[in-house]
């Protein structure tokens, strides 16, 4: 098959992203499949689309993910040209060459259902869940409305603020509770902790999910073609499971099974499901939890374009049942 994999974007996410691309694109070629990587934003800087692009060369420089998050606005301003539109030059033309463009995109511009809206509206087959869930599963306000029937999920309440708003909202919280997500998170167990990061949030929009503190195991489940993987524990050796611990090898303890009773195993993998199919997902997600004491699973949030790198979390769960690297992305 043509394959164009389809990465990077104008999403603080965009490293991860370019590092999945270049290690799914690799896995494919490695099956025999014509697979090509571009990123979504910057598209073909140079040339026109043509078939040498499915065979062309890609940068293992991609491979490395920086401590830090990218700098959107220095991402922007490295695009030539003034055009709108978040596809780079001749990323469509390219989709529309290739019989399956695979999305390993993360975050905004990629997985919160505009670029399927749009393939779906040109028809070209793409992986993953559809236009809706995926938008729906981006925004944790609504995901958290729509499974607080189904699941155990931590109380919660979203503010758009701005500097003015932070000292209402620093006296009126009942502490600790978290905020953001894996790009701005913190848990603030003080007064002048929610402060500082109701600060910092101001630089991502000013919106931002206030949320009940659950104390537990972090655990989380992959589910693949409608079947729930064995579940994963994540051990951050500091602080919590935030972008730095996330990417940077080493930062983390990745227990896969988990080592959770039988039992518990079968309520995590269960709760993973009902939020799966409430929201209308498809072929792949990976759902986040905290498992307390009493082996109950609280759902945080679901990712309907999990990171695939070798040692994502998805590929370890696949792995544990015996399905490889390359068969998953196959």
């Amino acid at each position: 098959m043509k394959i164009v994999v389809l990465a990077g974007g104008l999403s603080p996410e965009r490293n991860v992203s370019l590092s999945t691309g270049t290690m799914v694109t690799e896995a494919l070629r490695a099956l025999g499949h014509r697979a090509g990587l571009i990123d979504l934003y910057f598209g073909l800087e140079t040339g026109g689309a043509d078939e040498a692009f499915f065979d062309a060369p890609v940068s293992e420089a991609y491979k490395k993910i920086s401590r830090e998050a990218p700098d959107l606005d220095q991402v922007r301003r490295g695009r030539k040209g003034d055009s709108p539109s978040m596809f780079g030059p001749g990323v469509l033309e390219l989709c529309r060459m290739a019989d399956m463009v695979f999305l390993a995109l993360h975050g905004t511009c990629g997985e919160d259902g505009r670029v399927q809206a749009a393939f779906d509206l040109m028809g070209i087959p793409y992986t993953g869940a559809g236009y809706l869930g995926s938008a729906i599963a981006m925004d944790k306000d609504l995901t958290k409305r729509m499974v607080a029937d189904v699941v155990s999920t931590p109380g919660w309440k979203t503010v758009t603020y701005t500097a003015a708003d932070i000292d209402r909202l620093v006296e009126t919280a009942r502490l600790p509770l978290a905020s953001g997500s894996s790009i701005g998170v913190s848990i603030a167990h003080t007064a002048e902790e929610l402060r500082r990061s109701l600060t910092e949030g101001l630089a991502l929009g000013g919106r931002t999910v206030l949320e009940e503190y659950i104390r537990g195991r972090e655990i989380q489940v992959g589910i693949l073609e409608d079947k729930a993987l064995p579940s994963i524990e994540i051990i951050p050796k500091q602080g919590f499971y935030d972008y730095a611990n996330k990417y940077q090898p080493g930062a983390a303890l990745e227990v896969c099974p988990a080592e959770i009773t039988p039992e518990e195993e079968a309520r995590v993998r269960a709760a993973a499901l009902r939020v799966y199919e409430t929201l209308g997902l498809s072929v792949y997600s990976r759902a986040d939890f905290i498992l307390t004491e009493d082996g109950e699973p609280w759902f945080l949030e679901i990712n309907t374009l999990p990171g695939m790198t070798p040692t994502s979390l998805l590929p370890q769960e696949a792995a544990a049942v015996g399905i490889d690297y390359a068969s998953l992305c196959q």
